[in-house]
């Protein structure tokens, strides 16, 4: 596996009990079927694998500690050979908590075969007053390999009275096919995030973004039906835009809060993938 060299362990002078953890899984199509080649995990990385009844396969990671505070750090890395395709999601939303000590951490790694698909699709994460958060995504895919991942971030729970004025993020996403880098995006908030967030050129107020990436082969020539599927779930509180380069289509949201945003991003992504998502989405 290679690291992001952006994630790195943060120090613990304050020797606290840290959060660890780190789940590898790998399938491989055999005949007609993708099966489990392997599954590691360790600390409080683990994950769960949902009968799917002959649908492509679902990997469900979940982080049983229950949340990260600064100094935590979770690696989470998802393959599939040749012609194989996984869904790879989370069993709740990921909750970044006040830190006392750096950033949590959490890495994401994707490796396709020729042929094959992953769809990365895990649940928002959840940032408090405080939280300190880097967190990326690097994947490496060979020829015709196919990749759907998103990533979405609220700013606290708007229904629990929440503001979050203290905030230190870092997203960085990579993408390589057959080496050479094909998309590479970075944001960051440090500071008063309401305040950062509220001017027009941020997101006008908004508490919850998202990105959504699909990286295939002549992607870009799906641009109007993309933009047809943006236009479907506009609505108050929620906007979004799509644009195409060679092999890529990348979707933007920004929303009044993390229940608008998850509801947009459900209507779009069950249309963009004519199927329902994985079971945990609706719990």
């Amino acid at each position: 596996m290679t690291i992001d060299p952006a994630f790195s362990t943060s120090p613990n002078p304050l020797g606290l009990q840290r959060v660890t953890g780190r789940a590898r899984i790998r399938f491989q199509k055999t005949g007609d079927t993708v099966r489990l080649r392997d599954l590691d995990q360790s600390g409080s990385a683990k994950v769960r694998l949902p009968k799917t009844h002959g649908d492509a396969p679902v990997a469900v990671f979940l982080n049983t500690a229950g949340g990260l505070t600064g100094g935590d750090r979770l690696e989470y890395e998802a393959e599939v050979g040749e012609d194989a395709q996984a869904v790879i999601t989370t069993q709740a939303a990921e909750r970044i908590y006040r830190s006392q000590d750096g950033p949590a951490e959490v890495q994401g790694t994707v490796r396709v075969d020729a042929g094959g698909l992953v769809e990365w699709l895990p649940q928002e994460t959840i940032l408090f007053d405080k939280a300190a958060l880097t967190r990326a995504l690097a994947v490496d895919l060979e020829g015709d390999a196919r990749l759907l991942a998103v990533e979405s971030v609220v700013l606290g729970r708007e229904a629990m009275g929440e503001d979050v004025h203290a905030v230190s993020f870092r997203d960085r996403w990579r993408i390589r096919r057959n080496g050479q880098l094909v998309f590479a995006d970075e944001a960051r908030i440090s500071g008063d995030a309401t305040d950062i967030l509220a001017g027009s050129a941020t997101a006008a107020g908004g508490r919850a973004f998202a990105t959504l990436v699909d990286c295939r082969e002549n992607a870009q020539a799906d641009i109007e039906r993309a933009r047809d599927a943006v236009a479907g779930i506009r609505r108050d509180g929620l906007n979004a835009g799509v644009s195409a380069r060679t092999g890529l289509l990348i979707f933007r949201f920004v929303a009044e809060n993390g229940q608008i945003l998850r509801s947009g991003l459900m209507a779009l992504l069950e249309v963009w993938r004519d199927t329902r998502l994985p079971r945990t989405w609706y719990c």
